[in-house]
């Protein structure tokens, strides 16, 4: 009898608690459901701050893991970090790939999630900047000479960025434009897969429900869908769109360049 496919290990890196739940959470809770290992970067946000426990609690819901947190402030909110820490759009850049390094040589995940060059909904420049940070660090971590401190060498066998295509935003786009938000989506022709994830859709949402602090923000998404009935809330999250930045060797041609 023919063994069906290991489910691939994952790995998310986003900026803030609750992009994971929101931009992955149904792919992580899938994935979790079949048995792979899965786990969480979060660059923002530290562990003495009061989103840390929230996250916690949404990873738990996921099945991901325990929070991992690389401790930057948020751009946006310098209560992030309590201790004082930098915030991480004016991060030395060595550093943060390196300490993402070294999770990824931790974890040794098969594929890494992470965000889209866009910034994903708004363009936040921690998105942006986190997406930066994850191309660098899924290439260096293959690498021996490279972060030799961080620990054994691996390479991930593909990097999927979390995106929103013109055609698949769907009921986001209204429901952002309700409270002066402009959604940034890619064309549909950038997105190579998108995974219907209505059987964890109720998980999904226990863990973007999680992120207590969020939903009580009236513009935030979090509160957005908190606010919705449970159907309309369902459809907006029953589906993920990823593109696929693929590490390995073009496929047919080997010796050049091919599109």
């Amino acid at each position: 009898m023919t063994q069906p496919p290991a489910v691939p290990s994952l790995l998310g890196v986003f900026a803030h608690p609750d992009d994971e739940s929101l931009l992955a959470g149904g792919v992580f809770a899938q994935h979790a459901a079949a048995g792979a290992r899965t786990a969480v970067v979060t660059a923002t946000w530290s562990a003495d701050s009061h989103r840390a426990p929230e996250l916690a609690e949404a990873l738990d819901a996921l099945g991901a893991g325990a929070p991992r947190l690389l401790g930057y402030a948020d751009a946006r909110n310098p209560a992030s970090a309590p201790s004082g820490a930098v915030r991480l759009v004016d991060a030395a850049l060595d550093e943060a790939v390196g300490r993402l390094v070294g999770h990824i040589r931790e974890v040794r995940p098969d594929v890494v999630v992470g965000h889209d060059a866009l910034g994903q909904l708004t363009g936040h420049p921690d998105h942006r900047r986190a997406h930066q940070i994850t191309l660098l660090a899924v290439e260096a971590a293959g690498l021996p000479h490279l972060y030799p401190e961080a620990g054994e060498p691996w390479q991930p066998a593909a990097l999927y960025a979390a995106t929103h295509s013109e055609s698949g935003a769907g009921r986001l786009r209204p429901l952002l434009r309700g409270v002066g938000k402009t959604l940034l989506a890619v064309p549909d022709a950038y997105v190579t897969t998108t995974v219907d994830v209505s059987p964890w859709a109720a998980v999904k949402a226990e863990a973007i429900l999680a992120h207590r602090s969020e939903v009580a923000r009236p513009r935030s998404l979090p509160g957005l869908l908190a606010r919705l009935p449970e159907p309309e809330r369902n459809e907006i999250i029953s589906s993920e769109q990823f593109t696929r930045l693929s590490l390995g060797p073009a496929p047919g041609a080997p010796h050049k360049l091919v599109a």
